[in-house]
């Protein structure tokens, strides 16, 4: 059994999200479909002396320790087995934090896997997808590892959706983020009685990204647009390049695109300029994510 396992997270993209209603506890009802993306952070778990869990992080400050969701994921892992051994997790931050790419969650799903590997896999996998959902609603799709679904209810109820050939994607990041907490605050005070239908889906409107396109936008964009109006800004400027779709990420902060080709992607690259601003070429998946591999030596 290896002691040390490395897993890749990835990031994701809300294709069409819409706010169906909020529930007396607070949370909402959603309906919406997630994609994977090539853009990922990297993490690796070891087994190390003792008991409990340790967590290093580069490339982002993603504040305490204990309230990080991969912390708290190895941490449910352990606690779930009743064997509990020591483990330290380095993560690798590339997905820009409040950004509404989903790198918490991504990376809470990632070491859930990486941990119970380590273990042994004492955990089923139908079990283990149980768990993610306590850890996010998000958690869920990241845990299943399939490059596209169809979300429901708080984004934990999925339906598998083949997806459209890999395709180019370009990411500008403002210089600031939303928390997801304040883009649901924006979208309550904007609408007092959420009482949305949910849309009729036909799977073959998945079969291309025109066909995406059409399916509808994301319901935080007015709300957060109004209180950020760079970021409404910054999301016509993309979409003045003529991309397939275009859409802002999930809560935002993030606006992704995507192209018809690697040539026209760098080209609005260009044309949009990284002052004030990150700009990520990266590109959609349409083969599950890979899951943990041992590190020997």
């Amino acid at each position: 059994m290896s002691e040390k396992i490395r897993i890749t997270a990835h990031a994701k993209a809300n294709l069409f999200l819409r706010i169906l209603s909020r529930e007396s506890t607070g949370y909402h009802n959603l309906e919406t479909a997630f994609c994977l993306l090539e853009l990922a952070d990297q993490i690796t778990v070891s087994r190390t002396q003792g008991t409990g869990v340790t967590l290093s992080v580069q490339g982002a400050d993603t504040g305490p320790e204990k309230e990080n969701l991969a912390y708290r994921a190895a941490s449910t892992v352990l606690e779930s087995i009743r064997n509990p051994f020591a483990v330290h997790i380095e993560l690798e931050k590339h997905i820009p934090i409040q950004s509404g790419l989903g790198g918490a969650s991504s990376d809470a799903a990632a070491t859930l896997h990486a941990v119970n590997k380590l273990a042994g896999e004492p955990v089923p996998r139908h079990e283990l997808l149980q768990l993610a959902p306590r850890l996010g609603a998000d958690v869920a799709f990241f845990a299943s590892g399939c490059p596209l679904a169809v979300g429901w209810g708080r984004g934990e109820r999925l339906f598998r959706i083949p997806p459209p050939k890999a395709s180019p994607v370009l990411i500008a990041v403002p210089s600031f983020g939303v928390s997801t907490v304040a883009a649901y605050q924006l979208v309550d005070s904007a609408h007092d009685d959420l009482r949305r239908g949910a849309m009729v889906l036909d799977e073959d409107a998945f079969r291309t990204w025109g066909g995406i396109g059409r399916l509808g936008g994301n319901d935080f964009e007015t709300p957060v647009f109004g209180k950020h109006p760079e970021l409404r800004e910054l999301f016509e400027r993309v979409a003045e390049t003529r991309p397939l779709l275009v859409r802002m990420t999930g809560s935002g902060s993030g606006v992704f695109a995507v192209y018809k080709s690697e040539e026209e992607r760098d080209a609005a690259s260009a044309n949009i300029g990284s002052q004030g601003k990150a700009l990520i070429k990266t590109s959609t998946r349409n083969s599950p994510a890979p899951g943990p591999e041992p590190v020997f030596g």
